[in-house]
């Protein structure tokens, strides 16, 4: 993988008149995973969002590579940077190694068919996902995490350098919300692949990150290692929540165990 600088400088963006970023700077560390975390509505998917040029800035700019990324050709940052939304729709019927070939779109010229490349690249990310042996059952007959499992596959067959995930763990159980994590952070450590992603578990964001980014009220309240993210005091800004800190006897990362009125009261 190429090395690559993501920078957001001063930008201010959001939805139609509604801005909800408000003057935010920050760096995405290279060939890391960084987490974004923050209370609903707080500006989370709008940052993943504008990283990845779905949102527009009114202000400011994010930069690629030294560029302005409004100036890089759809096709060519579409090699760069990856991104599975949050709620993604497969149209009806469709197999799971057709919607996995959907990735190789940015390395195909008009008219043409897939290439040796391209099969190789679908094959490799139904491996590296496990799910090879389901290519040719239609998406709609798979299980939430399987379906995941094809998502993520998708945005690997088109092989970028950057991955942007928002909620990938989303209405899935503990195993799953597991097994998607350990799937990126070896892709992370085998491919040196930069993911950035939003998670709502801030116990699991803190084992799995090198890098976290807190967001309140569309503002980067702090930003760095979880060790300086998960603490008391930012837990108790960003989210409004009591509570302990202590280490993770598994991960030796920061865990969150929340006091709760009802057992601090009796």
């Amino acid at each position: 993988m190429k090395q690559h600088t993501l920078q957001a400088n001063h930008i201010v963006a959001g939805y139609d008149k509604k801005m909800i970023l408000d003057d935010v700077s920050v760096d995405i560390p290279d060939g890391k995973i960084t987490v974004i975390i923050g209370s609903n509505a707080s500006g989370k998917s709008t940052l993943l969002k504008t990283f990845a040029r779905l949102l527009p800035v009114s202000q400011g700019e994010i930069k690629l590579d030294g560029k302005d990324i409004h100036t890089i050709p759809t096709k060519e940052l579409a090699q760069i940077l990856g991104l599975l939304p949050q709620s993604p729709i497969a149209p009806e019927g469709i197999s799971v190694s057709d919607l996995v070939a959907r990735g190789r779109f940015p390395y195909q010229k008009f008219m043409g068919g897939m290439s040796d490349e391209d099969t190789k690249a679908v094959a490799d990310a139904l491996d590296m996902m496990g799910i090879a042996e389901l290519a040719d059952r239609s998406i709609d007959e798979l299980s939430g995490g399987q379906r995941q499992r094809v998502w993520i596959a998708m945005a690997l067959a088109q092989d970028t350098d950057i991955l942007f995930l928002d909620e990938p763990t989303t209405y899935l159980d503990i195993t799953y919300q597991l097994d998607i994590l350990e799937l990126l952070k070896r892709l992370n450590e085998t491919h040196k692949t930069t993911i950035v992603m939003v998670l709502h578990d801030i116990n699991l964001s803190a084992r799995y990150a090198d890098y976290m980014i807190a967001v309140k009220d569309g503002e980067i309240v702090a930003h760095g290692t979880p060790k300086e993210i998960v603490t008391e005091d930012t837990i108790q800004h960003v989210f409004g929540l009591d509570c302990m800190i202590i280490e993770d006897p598994v991960a030796k990362t920061p865990m969150i165990v929340p006091k709760g009125n009802y057992f601090t009261n009796t």
